[in-house]
């Protein structure tokens, strides 16, 4: 399949009065942030489907969790840039051109050696959350974004938590 970058997107039409200066660099970090978290999610799903060994159960039921908080961070980022005039890119072909995240092994089964790879991935979303936190000069879209790290931290720890030190 080929991947390419997504069209520019035209600007919507709304009454919100958030000046433009902010709602444009707003926009660009949403999107980016939309194509990560949408990734995490399918991410979070493939290892939860696949993973086998020691603690599955207990690892298995957590990333249905983790999975769940993501939905709705992502779905309230997507509805924030829609509702500042942006398009919400869900589509796989938007993901897949924009997500910041290393291809996830479709070869691997083992509970610890999904666990990295998650911790992996979840440190980068949580990282670039962390690094925008400065950049949103818009408080809601701030918010957002703040409510997403809280959780992704805590979700990268409980990770972490449960890697055995030979991983």
């Amino acid at each position: 399949m080929k991947t390419t970058k997504p069209k520019q997107i035209s600007r919507v039409y709304t009454r919100n009065n958030l000046d433009e200066k902010i709602k444009e660099p707003t926009l660009k970090i949403l999107s980016q942030v939309l194509a990560n978290l949408i990734d995490l999610s399918l991410i979070t799903k493939q290892a939860h489907w696949n993973m086998r060994g020691s603690n599955f159960i207990a690892v298995h039921e957590m990333l249905d969790t983790f999975r769940t908080a993501i939905i709705t961070h992502l779905d309230n980022v997507a509805e924030r840039s829609v509702q500042i005039g942006g398009t919400a890119l869900g589509s796989v072909q938007g993901v897949a051109a924009n997500s910041q995240l290393k291809e996830y092994p479709s070869d691997i089964y083992d509970v610890q050696d999904h666990l990295v790879e998650l911790a992996d991935r979840y440190a980068v979303v949580a990282n670039h959350l962390r690094s925008m936190i400065d950049d949103i000069k818009d408080p809601i879209s701030g918010d957002i974004i703040q409510g997403a790290l809280e959780d992704l931290d805590q979700y990268l720890w409980f990770l972490e938590a449960n890697i055995d030190k030979q991983h």
